[in-house]
């Protein structure tokens, strides 16, 4: 299981947002918030909230009690660099039956190996 810090700055690189950024959205310094991510200042309770609200995921997603993080379901946004899940899902219509089913292995065998 990841640790809060970890997941927070995940969730940020992934979506290629600024700890400045997230800092100005709590109402924090940047400093304050690199502290967070770097485990040298603990993360408070509404802090946790926040940036669950934030990302659109659950507080128990974050703590590391629930695995069901959809990420950002809008098809037209970032998903991670410039591609889009619009990007991802049109190229996934290219692929046969076989390739859909061989993907699928490849990603249950990633999620194995965590």
């Amino acid at each position: 299981m990841k640790e809060l810090r970890v997941v927070i700055r995940d969730l940020r690189e992934d979506n290629d947002i600024k700890q400045k950024t997230i800092a100005e959205y709590l109402g924090v310094s940047q400093q304050t918030y690199s502290n967070y991510e770097n485990g040298h200042r603990e993360i408070p309770i509404w802090v946790v909230t926040r940036l669950a609200q934030y990302y659109k995921v659950s507080t128990d997603y974050l703590l590391g009690t629930e695995s069901g993080y959809l990420g950002n379901t809008n098809l037209r946004s970032k998903y991670l660099g410039d591609v889009t899940l619009h990007d991802v899902v049109y190229d996934l219509q290219k692929f046969s039956a076989k390739e859909r089913r061989d993907l699928l292995k490849y990603i249950k065998f990633l999620k194995n190996t965590d």
